[in-house]
C-alpha cells in the first residue's frame, strides 16, 4: 500500500520532519513515508556512509533533504543539527525519536557499561533530541513521535536493558506530554512489532526461530517498516490532533500472545 493513495502527496509540504537514526530500518521507513506526502526531512545518524545512501534514497521521492552526522547521546551536537535543520528545511515542525541500540544478552553476563549504553542511546538520547528541538517545536506546535518496543511493558528474555530504556521512554512521553500541551506540542510512542528487514529480525536466523517469531503473531507475518510509516503521519496529521500521550501499537497482535515463544526462540539461538 503506498501512503500516496491515502494522503495527498503534497500534504505535508510546509513541515520539516526530523529523524533521529534515520538512516536505515524502521526509521527510514518512517522518513520515507513522511517524504512520500511532501515534507521536508532531515535525518541524523553515527554512519555518515548509510546517511549518504539513506539520503539519495530520500531524494528520490522529490522532496528537501538535510542530512547530519550527530550522535544523540551529545546533546550539544543534537542542539547544532538542530540549529543546522532549522537553515537549510525551516523550523522542526515534527520530531522522530528513533535512534535506538539493541543487542541479545543475558543480565547475568552483562556489563554495566553495555547496559548504560542502551540507555544512554534510547532514553537519554529521546530526551536529548526533544530538548534540542523544543524551541522549534514550540514555534510549529509541533508534534514528536518516540520509538517504542514491546519490551516496555513485557519481559523479554536478554533484554532487561532495552526494557528498561524503552519503559523510561514510554514514561516520559507522557511527561512530556503534560508539560508541553500547553505550547501546542504533541507526544506519543509508537510500539512497532518484529520488522521485516531489521537487525532484529536477521538476529534470528534459523528458520525454527522465525518460525516460532511467526506462531506469536495473530497476523502471522512481519511488519514493514512503511507500515511504521504509516502510523507516524497519521499521529502528525491533523486527524490526530485530539491525540496525545498515547501508545499506539503496530505489532500485529503480538502482544496479545506474550513473550514466551520469543523467549523459547531466544533461548535457542
Amino acid at each position: 500500500m503506498k501512503i500516496s493513495e491515502y494522503f495527498p502527496s503534497e500534504v505535508f509540504k510546509d513541515r520539516t520532519v526530523f529523524v533521529t537514526g534515520g538512516g536505515s530500518g524502521i526509521n527510514l521507513g518512517i522518513a520515507k513515508s513522511y517524504a512520500a506526502v511532501g515534507a521536508k526531512v532531515a535525518i541524523c545518524g553515527r554512519t555518515e556512509e548509510r546517511l549518504d545512501q539513506a539520503k539519495g534514497e530520500l531524494e528520490a521521492l522529490g522532496v528537501k533533504i538535510h542530512a547530519v552526522v550527530a550522535d544523540v547521546r551529545d546533546y550539544e551536537a543534537l542542539q547544532d543539527a538542530c540549529d543546522e535543520i532549522h537553515v537549510a528545511l525551516g523550523p522542526i515542525s515534527d520530531l522522530v525519536c528513533g535512534a535506538a541500540g539493541n543487542f541479545l544478552c543475558p543480565a547475568n553476563e552483562m556489563s554495566a557499561n553495555a547496559f548504560r549504553t542502551v540507555v544512554d542511546i534510547d532514553l537519554i538520547g529521546t530526551f536529548n533530541a526533544t530538548r534540542a528541538a523544543f524551541e522549534q517545536l514550540k514555534e510549529t506546535h509541533g508534534c514528536v513521535l518516540m520509538v517504542s518496543a514491546g519490551q516496555a511493558y513485557m519481559p523479554y528474555s536478554h533484554q532487561a536493558h532495552a526494557g528498561a530504556a524503552k519503559a523510561g521512554i514510554e514514561n516520559l512521553a507522557k511527561n512530556l506530554a503534560l508539560e508541553w500541551g500547553q505550547y501546542g506540542i504533541r507526544v506519543n510512542t509508537v510500539v512497532p512489532g518484529p520488522i521485516e528487514g531489521t537487525e532484529g529480525v536477521k538476529r534470528l536466523t534459523d528458520e525454527k526461530q522465525k518460525h516460532m517469531l511467526l506462531q506469536s503473531i495473530p497476523l502471522k507475518r512481519l511488519g514493514l517498516p512503511e507500515e511504521i510509516g504509516q502510523v507516524a503521519v497519521f499521529l502528525s496529521s491533523p486527524m490526530a490532533a485530539y491525540i496525545t500521550g498515547s501508545q499506539i501499537v503496530c505489532d500485529g497482535g503480538m502482544n496479545l500472545s506474550g513473550s514466551a515463544l520469543f523467549n523459547m526462540a531466544v533461548n535457542q539461538a
